[in-house]
């Protein structure tokens, strides 16, 4: 059984080929992408054994995702292919300078009828940590209703519990993004939100403020992303700031955070200590920045140690 299982949507992406708006685009690359199976598909390439449970459409295109997915090394056996909905797409628009966007086109999607009769108990017991996000949640009410029951049975078996908020204002209000995701933290083992999430579920504050509220409101490890910075861990055992990784160009940084949770929860799984963790999450997260893509930069633990120590490995 899998060291740590996941859930969530997986869709294919659509990225031009061409930078600028997406009126003028005329050819794109076709891949997948989904904040879950990325971390999932991270994960794996760090040597661990990891699940993904979902929904696809009886289609092309989730033939295409199950296929990819599970060539990853990841398993995809608890997927569900729905005949009645169709496999969600979604867009990116790639600019020049500044941040990519995306475009969902995802309502209606085999994923967003996940159900928590679609769980399988044992399964997700047999695990030693399940990983969710707050997109999940966003979906849909019953999808929301399955993210729930999935941590509550992982609490049962005393399965850790991860959360990354991921929050996605196309998919839903900053309003109701802060009372669901507040309402779920209670309890969560390892909680992995950015310094802008964190603004967003807590106010203004300095990254150790909002750590300090995070421990009260019952989370037992919050691991801040703080962009270039680095990252910052705390626990009741105190607080540290861990320096990140420079990097030269940064290409695409869609999918960074799920790089970021890879590597982290790669270090957890190893029993690390909470620095070391965040050292390899740092180095995963500036590692996926260098590709266009969001699954395409997560590295192998080789390329994470080589990254670290400064060395090239041999090329040719």
């Amino acid at each position: 059984m899998p060291e740590m299982v996941t859930l969530g949507e997986t869709m294919v992406l659509l990225t031009p080929k061409a930078t600028g708006p997406l009126r003028y685009v005329t050819q794109f690359d076709r891949t997948m992408a989904g904040a879950e199976s990325n971390v999932a598909i991270g994960l794996a390439r760090l040597g661990h054994s990891t699940g993904w449970v979902s929904r696809l459409g009886n289609d092309e295109f989730g033939q295409y995702v199950l296929s990819f997915i599970r060539g990853e090394g990841v398993d995809t056996s608890r997927v569900i292919v729905d005949a009645d909905a169709p496999t969600a797409v979604f867009f990116k628009e790639r600019r020049e300078e500044g941040e990519n966007k995306v475009f969902y086109y995802r309502k209606g999607s085999a994923a967003s009828r996940l159900q928590p009769e679609d769980l399988d108990e044992a399964y997700m017991k047999s695990a030693r940590v399940l990983h969710v996000t707050g997109i999940t949640p966003a979906l849909s009410e019953n999808c929301k209703a399955t993210l729930v029951r999935a941590m509550a049975i992982a609490r049962e078996a005393g399965v850790a519990v991860s959360l990354d908020p991921n929050i996605r204002l196309k998919l839903w209000s900053a309003a109701a993004a802060r009372e669901t995701l507040l309402s779920l933290i209670s309890g969560v083992d390892l909680f992995l939100p950015g310094q802008e999430e964190a603004e967003l579920l807590l106010g203004p504050g300095t990254p150790e403020e909002h750590a300090e509220k995070f421990l009260a409101l019952g989370v037992k490890q919050v691991v801040l992303k703080l962009g270039p910075e680095g990252s910052m861990v705390a626990s009741t055992n105190g607080v540290q700031r861990v320096p990140g990784f420079r990097v030269k160009r940064v290409v695409d940084a869609i999918g960074a955070g799920d790089g970021f949770a890879a590597g982290y929860l790669a270090g957890w799984l190893r029993g690390w200590a909470p620095v070391e963790c965040a050292r390899i999450a740092n180095a995963c997260g500036a590692l996926a920045t260098q590709v266009t893509g969001d699954i395409e930069g997560l590295p192998s633990m080789e390329e994470v140690r080589r990254f670290m120590d400064g060395s090239q490995g041999v090329t040719r």
